[in-house]
């Protein structure tokens, strides 16, 4: 059993072994630099009541338990832990335990949603993307933060997509759209009555689009071209916040950017150098 559990346990405990016991586990964050009379203070015991439980936990005394204690917390640091994607933290976290969770639930969103990627649904979205005269970006809410995130990448290749839904044109940009074109939807539920009726009006037209989504058997998947799945973890409304879901959408379009950024590097090197040495004129216009 690890020193934690055990002190969260209690096993054995008296009274007053148990509220240093409390006092520990919400400061962790601070133990490490306390010493033995810090802690009789703050819980209002004696230096033989801290040696006492220290004893007890199997070490010759405070400062063993001190070090032990330490090591076991950046052990914890890097072991991956199953957070709840809707409710990741509790009002009892310390903030560093708080920090831990949220990193936690960033690495396995990540990881969930690469085992679920497939190469070849990877390969066909960067072709799509690469071969377009225009890429039109729909999302809304969190989601349109992360297609301005992906627009924003590719200023810096000279590729300007558009942002779709902005200031409520929707409409008008999808009927601007021809078969040069292709459609990026960002839809954790995919049931947006609004781009079912835009998703429509493609499909009969036979422009290319694409849908990155945790939900493939909704109508808006089964219009598309090309789905792009991630964890479906998230309940619809009762959530802190679209923690996992917003996680996956920027892994899914930062790897995009990156495969077709990697597809012709040398030029996109030099046209960075090229900028570069702009951004010095640009500089000296003051």
């Amino acid at each position: 059993m690890t020193l934690l559990k055990k002190l969260e346990q209690k096993k054995g405990f008296t009274d007053t072994e148990e509220r240093i016991a409390d006092f520990i586990l919400k400061s962790l964050e601070d133990i490490p630099n306390m010493y033995i009379q810090e802690l009789a203070e703050s819980t209002f015991t004696s230096h033989s009541a801290i040696i006492r439980l220290s004893q007890k936990l199997g070490y010759s005394g405070y400062r063993d338990f001190k070090v032990a204690l330490i090591h076991e917390i950046q052990s914890n640091k890097h072991a991956i832990a199953d957070v709840n994607p809707n409710f990741p933290f509790l009002p009892t976290d310390s903030s560093l335990t708080i920090a831990k969770k949220m990193a936690d639930l960033m690495i396995e969103t990540i990881r969930k949603t690469l085992f679920k990627l497939e190469g070849d649904q990877l390969y066909k979205a960067v072709e799509i993307v690469r071969n377009a005269k225009r890429i039109f970006l729909f999302g809304n809410g969190d989601s349109q933060i992360r297609a301005r995130s992906f627009q924003n990448k590719f200023i810096k290749i000279d590729k300007h997509l558009i942002i779709a839904d902005e200031y409520g044109e929707a409409t008008w940009n999808a009927l601007s759209m021809d078969q040069l074109d292709c459609a990026i939807f960002i839809s954790y539920a995919g049931n947006s009555e609004p781009h079912l009726k835009i998703l429509k009006y493609l499909s009969s037209l036979k422009i290319s689009s694409i849908m990155l989504t945790g939900n493939p058997e909704s109508t808006m998947s089964k219009l598309c071209d090309l789905i792009i799945e991630v964890p479906d973890d998230e309940y619809d409304f009762f959530k802190i916040g679209t923690f996992s879901s917003q996680i996956a959408f920027e892994y899914i379009l930062d790897t995009i950017f990156s495969v077709i950024y990697a597809n012709e590097y040398t030029r996109n090197l030099d046209n960075l150098k090229k900028k570069e040495k702009a951004f010095r004129k640009w500089e000296l216009f003051k």
